[in-house]
């Protein structure tokens, strides 16, 4: 692939199509400068390698407040593209979502942080240790990645989760389970805890986790395109790729779906973001604060990570990775910023960390300013 040189050029918004304009031929056109010139720098590094129909769609939040940019690469080159209502797998952002559910139960006083969740659920888990709410949430529950009984070796790498059903998740906690180090010890990421944090709380109240998302945060933040049943957006939905660039199938997550299984829009997200800075807003104070030291760099809230950057300021991320899709979400509370960043590019592809790469280095032209 030849390298492209750069060319920056204003111009008027003379369409009303969905592809707004293009690059040129060997070039970037940039549209009523919504992005300066290092921004554009900064996504045409990250994105030229990407395969063939790859779509990156991008809210940059300044001062509470989003703006959105899209591109797709076609033929070559990549065109801007008007995205940011478009829907894609978020992955393990998901998580955030999930622990969210979690800090309104809290909040509303139907159960504590604290509580073992062996007070909660309908089945006996096999180990004396007791295993809190909080530990699902942090990581630090002593659950693995995954559970043993969830084979990696005859699931469909294009769509693995799909057969990881209720009786097999009961299978393993109650005949099966291994914790990796004693509960609220270690720090250690965890699928496994995430899911069954989204299941518990579904099961608690009779209700499926769809519906609570429904309740508790889309609806509250209108959140109109964001769910966990493809079949209700599936008219903007942007096709996942595979490393090569060619259409793969979306993952179908069954009882781990607070894991990985929503699928939102970054116009979505950001109204999501942007109630990150309403310090009256409860329930998300309580996801921001820490509850454990990772290290030096990075403790963990409630499904954020907490990133200390460059200029000793904290942000709150997570990002998320599947078969067709990754992408990273990153809110910097303090000054009101943030970056969300949703793309089709495949968690198998070698170049996806790209993305976090493109959010944070995005990041850090607001922070200059």
């Amino acid at each position: 692939m030849k390298k492209l040189n750069l060319l920056f050029i204003a111009i008027a918004l003379i369409s009303c199509s969905e592809v707004i304009s293009q690059f040129a031929q060997n070039g970037l056109l940039i549209v009523n400068s919504q992005v300066t010139e290092e921004q554009a720098k900064l996504i045409y590094e990250n994105a030229k390698s990407f395969p063939e129909n790859t779509q990156i769609s991008i809210a940059i939040i300044e001062d509470a407040s989003a703006k959105f940019i899209g591109v797709i690469r076609i033929n070559d080159t990549l065109q801007l593209l008007n995205n940011h209502e478009r829907v894609f797998e978020i992955g393990s952002i998901s998580k955030v979502f999930t622990a969210t559910l979690l800090a309104n139960y809290v909040v509303y006083h139907k159960l504590e942080l604290d509580n073992p969740i062996q007070d909660i659920i309908d089945f006996k888990i096999n180990t004396i240790e007791k295993i809190t709410f909080r530990q699902l949430a942090n990581h630090t529950s002593g659950l693995p990645r995954i559970p043993s009984n969830f084979n990696l070796t005859i699931a469909d790498r294009n769509n693995p989760y799909r057969n990881y059903n209720e009786d097999k998740l009961i299978e393993y906690m109650t005949e099966k389970i291994t914790l990796k180090e004693s509960p609220g010890t270690e720090y250690d990421y965890s699928n496994l805890g995430a899911g069954l944090l989204g299941h518990i709380l579904a099961e608690y109240t009779n209700s499926t986790y769809d519906k609570l998302l429904y309740e508790y945060i889309f609806s509250r933040y209108e959140m109109m395109s964001s769910t966990t049943d493809r079949e209700k957006i599936n008219t903007v939905l942007v096709k996942g790729l595979d490393n090569r660039g060619n259409e793969t199938p979306n993952w179908d997550f069954d009882v781990l779906v607070g894991a990985g299984g929503i699928l939102s829009s970054v116009n979505d997200l950001s109204k999501f973001a942007l109630a990150q800075f309403d310090d009256g807003n409860v329930e998300l104070q309580l996801t921001q604060k820490s509850t454990f030291s990772i290290d030096s760099k990075m403790k963990i809230g409630m499904g954020w990570h907490i990133i200390k950057t460059s200029n000793e300021n904290e942000v709150l991320w997570h990002n998320g990775a599947t078969g067709g899709y990754c992408s990273s979400m990153i809110v910097d509370v303090k000054s009101k910023n943030g970056i969300i960043i949703l793309s089709n590019v495949s968690a198998y592809n070698k170049e996806m960390g790209n993305i976090d790469n493109l959010g944070f280095s995005l990041l850090k032209t607001l922070i200059i300013k």
